[in-house]
């Protein structure tokens, strides 16, 4: 019974809770309600505010907008006023421009026309002149016509005739002037040149004195007894197989009483042959194992007396600062002989003329001697490499960092390169003084008859020439002409080409003189 009790307790309770909780939403929706109710009232309000607000803004709005567009309208109207003032101002301008300009343009074409006028009525003058001038050169040709006719039958030449005379007058007339005036000029400047090459050149020749030595190309041992002879050639000839095959030299061993004869164009080799041949003698001990032996001591004594022979060379001509292969090569030269001189005295003598000369001149005098003692360095191993002794010691200078002048001055000496400096020009002129002293250089038989001959046939083939004669050893060539064929002007002429003619096509130490003679002879008998 209670347990009902208290399910029905429970079930009023809950009822309970549910009329309240129902009520309360009940409550609260009837608030809500009269919330809204409230607010739409103080929207609508706010709305009915805000309306009338928004319509006198509008109001506003459109009476500002009119007002802007009044003055808009009044400013655009101004503004087209004004454009139109302006547009008829500059229309009127322009159209007083135009009136102007058509003023001046009627102005010009009234003087254009004025002046054709005038042009025409001066070509209507000209023609006239024309026809009167045509007329008057129909009359002058006719009158020129008539004339030359006269002047040929007079003369006796036609035009192409008398212009052929009057040439050939003229032309000798300007040949003969010619001449005179090249003998004028020639003389005066010979006579000038001479003068003082001869006084430049006599005063560096007496300055400088050095001895001549004529080399060959054989050297003689001289031996205490001819019992040696047999010692040297040794049994079956071996001592004398071991001396020619270690030197390179031929050993000629003949009737000559106690002399034996080294044989051999590299005068090197010969020298060391005969230095180690006269220690073996002087030993007296001769087998092949002493000769090796000795052979490599001469080898040894040559090359220092090679170095000691440039450094004299460098020494006497005071140049220095050479690199040591150079002064090496300078002693070498010592051995080498041309056309019988010696070379390295000949280049020291080169380089002393060289500096005298510079000296008179004006030139550096240690660049002319550097020049001078170098220019023939290539003849040092000109046997041992391909190409002419002046492009080996071109090369063997630019190697050891010689100066382009010097390198120029040797390029140059014999005319294989244009010099570019005095002193190139100064070697060549030493050189072939050097060259050219008595008993400096000895030629064979033959090329020295072939240079003769062929001076002589230069001469010969010139027009007038009748005979010419190489005298003086071929430094002078002496040549008569023909009178009737060359004057006494033209023998300047010839002389001068057959000086060209020698220069380009012989080859010869010194200067060769070109004597023309000239002679009328007139013979007649008393009867």
């Amino acid at each position: 019974m209670d347990k009902e009790v208290k399910e029905i307790n429970h079930v009023y309770i809950l009822l309970g809770l549910g009329v309240g909780i129902i009520i309360a939403v009940v409550s609260s929706v009837i608030m809500f309600r009269k919330g809204i109710e409230h607010r739409k009232k103080i929207a609508e309000a706010e709305i009915g505010s805000a309306e009338q607000e928004g319509q006198r803004i509008v109001s506003e709005a459109e009476k500002i907008a009119e007002r802007k567009k009044r003055e808009a309208l009044f400013e655009a109207r101004e503004e087209i006023h004004k454009s139109r003032v302006d547009l008829e101002k500059e229309v009127k301008e322009r159209r007083i421009e135009i009136q102007r300009t058509e003023r001046r343009l009627q102005q010009k074409e009234e003087t254009y026309e004025k002046k054709v006028e005038t042009l025409e009525k001066k070509e209507e003058g000209l023609n006239r002149q024309i026809k009167e001038i045509d007329s008057r050169q129909q009359e002058i040709e006719s009158l020129y016509q008539q004339q030359l006719e006269k002047l040929e039958n007079i003369s006796g030449l036609s035009v192409d005739e008398a212009k052929e005379y009057l040439l050939k007058n003229i032309e000798g007339e300007v040949k003969h002037e010619a001449a005179i005036l090249v003998k004028d000029i020639y003389e005066k400047a010979k006579e000038e040149s001479s003068r003082k090459a001869k006084e430049v050149l006599s005063t560096a020749i007496q300055r400088c004195a050095v001895d001549h030595s004529s080399d060959i190309t054989v050297s003689v041992v001289a031996l205490p007894n001819d019992e040696m002879k047999g010692r040297i050639i040794g049994r079956e000839g071996r001592n004398i197989r071991t001396l020619e095959t270690l030197t390179g030299i031929d050993l000629i061993i003949d009737d000559t009483p106690e002399a034996v004869i080294l044989s051999g164009f590299d005068p090197i080799r010969r020298e060391v042959a005969r230095i180690a041949l006269e220690k073996l003698i002087a030993d007296g001990r001769i087998h092949p194992a002493r000769i090796e032996e000795m052979v490599e001591k001469a080898k040894k004594e040559v090359e220092t007396t090679i170095r000691e022979e440039g450094d004299r060379a460098t020494f006497e001509t005071g140049v220095y600062g050479l690199h040591p292969e150079l002064v090496r090569l300078l002693g070498k030269l010592m051995f080498r002989t041309s056309y019988g001189q010696n070379v390295l005295n000949h280049s020291k003598e080169v380089a002393h003329l060289a500096g005298l000369i510079a000296s008179e001149l004006g030139e550096d005098v240690t660049l002319a001697k550097r020049a001078g003692l170098l220019h023939d360095i290539g003849k040092a191993i000109d046997h041992e490499m391909e190409g002419s002794h002046v492009s080996i010691g071109a090369d063997l200078c630019r190697k050891y960092n010689e100066s382009d002048l010097v390198i120029n001055s040797i390029l140059a000496h014999h005319g294989d390169e244009e010099p570019t400096s005095v002193i190139a020009v100064l070697i060549q002129a030493a050189d072939s003084i050097s060259a050219s002293r008595p008993g400096a250089r000895r030629e064979t038989l033959e090329s020295y008859i072939k240079r003769l001959q062929k001076l002589e046939d230069i001469a010969n083939s010139f027009v007038g020439v009748d005979k010419s004669f190489a005298i003086q050893a071929g430094r002078e060539v002496r040549i008569m002409v023909k009178p009737e064929d060359v004057s006494d002007e033209g023998m300047v002429m010839v002389a001068r080409d057959i000086v060209k003619r020698i220069e380009s096509e012989l080859d010869y130490p010194g200067q060769i003189k070109v004597n023309v003679i000239r002679e009328t002879r007139t013979i007649d008998y008393a009867k």
